[in-house]
């Protein structure tokens, strides 16, 4: 087998067409849920993804160890082209001294750097790719700049950064701008914004930019994908398959879903998973606030679940935000907690917007954000969150389970089930900075006991598969009965 490199995207894999059937079976993996898929029902597709083509012989970059790994298992002899696996010769503690040249520095103060951000930045730049998995709060934006500045200093071209919302372009904006650096160098493309620039580096939101053709990627030397998790999907994947000539690679993400599938899609456009370090970890080394759950299991009359026992899942959903008592139970929960409280919904019309009609006459500052807010007023809402002790924000997953930084947040209540483990991992992220004013978060998870006789209802057993989380990431939980 002879393994030679196209681009910077794939490589080209020259071998019998026997083998060459194996390595595309070797390579070939079930997408969880796809029995459910519209087009898996139709026929029109197998529910299945594979990632190498014994046709073209065309493999991402990112998969090579995998494929020597299948070579040597199989007692295979495999050639790899000179060139495609060199690393750079760099000591950690010259990229200890970069890194601390650049006296980052947050809110005027000097930032410490963790000994598990030098590591990542100095694996990154040894092996010019890599995926590194760090949780929510870790402080993934500092790796982000470090890369961004050296590697602003090394490539000819640009650099770019892709998030997938407009805050958080805000955001990443707002953090370089906070390290020390001069917005003279960074533009920031979403809806409204120019698209070119003669600034060395672009933050953008991918929705901006993956309609584009394979032209406007020339101009980039290095990409860096923060909520890397998300580039599973079509959009993302046509932008990083554009990138053919950008050789520096890097993805940051603090969750994965568990699916062999996603995990080997975002290692082929990127490189490898690194895990730097683990939430616990960073908790009991007092880097991270103290994460307490209090899981509240609200059991619903016999009458009431005997009403529900044949709904489908959507309705059972829609009868749960709906449900008069049950949404008075959660604006009495945020009304009584004390501090900054980020109660987080699912569907806006049906509820969040339900829960700000509830909650918007309480003795206390009262935020409502959805998509349909613009990102600069998220932005301000988060800045005045920040100033406040007792504000309350209600806000859709989609809009602040994902990157949002508050790091005087004291609650976090689920509103809504969910049973996505990025979703839930993301959302907790939310609450786990410390502060002057905080050095613990409590999550409230709203659970729904609808059981009749033996039948337990969906959002019953989503709860279950939270607590498998929870367990597997060893965080402390309680969980209280309530008759609703």
């Amino acid at each position: 087998m002879k393994i030679s490199k196209l681009n910077e995207v794939y490589l080209k894999i020259d071998t019998d067409d026997g083998l060459a059937k194996e390595l595309e079976c070797y390579f070939t993996f079930e997408v969880p849920g796809a029995k459910f898929m519209p087009a898996v029902k139709k026929r029109r597709w197998d529910g299945k993804v594979r990632l190498f083509s014994s046709k073209t012989g065309k493999i991402y970059v990112g998969l090579l160890s995998y494929i020597k790994e299948f070579c040597e298992r199989n007692d295979l002899e495999y050639e790899v082209e000179k060139g495609i696996e060199n690393e750079q010769n760099i000591s950690r503690e010259d990229v200890l001294g970069f890194i601390q040249s650049l006296k980052p520095k947050s809110r005027g103060q000097d930032l410490q750097v963790r000994d598990y951000q030098v590591d990542a930045v100095h694996s990154a730049i040894q092996k010019h790719r890599g995926l590194f998995l760090s949780p929510t709060a870790s402080g993934k934006s500092l790796i982000i700049y470090s890369l961004v500045r050296y590697y602003n200093f090394l490539v000819d071209k640009r650099i770019l950064i892709l998030v997938p919302t407009t805050s958080l372009v805000e955001q990443m904006y707002s953090d370089f701008i906070d390290y020390g650096w001069h917005d003279k160098y960074i533009h920031r493309i979403y809806a409204g914004h120019e698209l070119y620039t003669d600034k060395p580096v672009i933050v953008s939101t991918w929705q901006s930019l993956y309609k584009l053709d394979k032209e406007y990627f020339q101009e980039f030397d290095c990409i860096i994908g923060d909520e890397a998790h998300l580039f599973k999907s079509k959009s993302l994947t046509s932008i990083m398959t554009r990138l053919l000539h950008c050789r520096y690679r890097f993805g940051l993400t603090g969750t994965l879903d568990g699916s062999q599938t996603h995990r080997l899609v975002l290692e082929g456009l990127f490189g490898k998973v690194q895990k730097i370090t683990s939430t616990k970890n960073l908790m009991d080394k007092k880097t991270l606030a103290q994460l307490n759950i209090n899981c509240i299991v609200l059991k619903h009359t016999d009458e009431e679940s005997k009403e529900i026992k044949d709904f489908s899942y959507a309705e059972e959903i829609d009868y749960l935000v709906s449900n008069a008592r049950r949404n008075k139970f959660i604006t009495n929960l945020c009304e009584n907690l004390s501090g900054n409280t980020l109660c987080l919904f699912q569907l806006v019309e049906k509820h969040g917007v339900v829960l700000h009609q509830l909650m918007k006459g309480l003795d206390r500052k009262v935020f409502f954000v959805y998509g349909g807010v613009d990102a600069e007023e998220r932005e301000s809402i988060r800045e005045i969150v920040e100033g406040q002790k007792n504000a309350i924000i209600i806000a859709s997953y989609g809009t602040f389970s994902t990157g949002i930084n508050i790091r005087n947040l004291s609650n976090i209540v689920f509103s809504s089930p969910s049973k996505s483990r990025i979703r839930v991992l993301q959302s907790i992220g939310r609450g786990l900075r410390r502060s002057e004013h905080k050095d613990s978060t409590i999550l409230y998870d709203i659970a729904d006991d609808l059981t009749y006789r033996e039948k337990r209802n969906f959002t019953l057993n989503h709860f279950l598969d939270r607590l498998n989380i929870y367990n597997e990431e060893e965080f402390n939980y309680q969980i209280d009965r309530i008759k609703l």
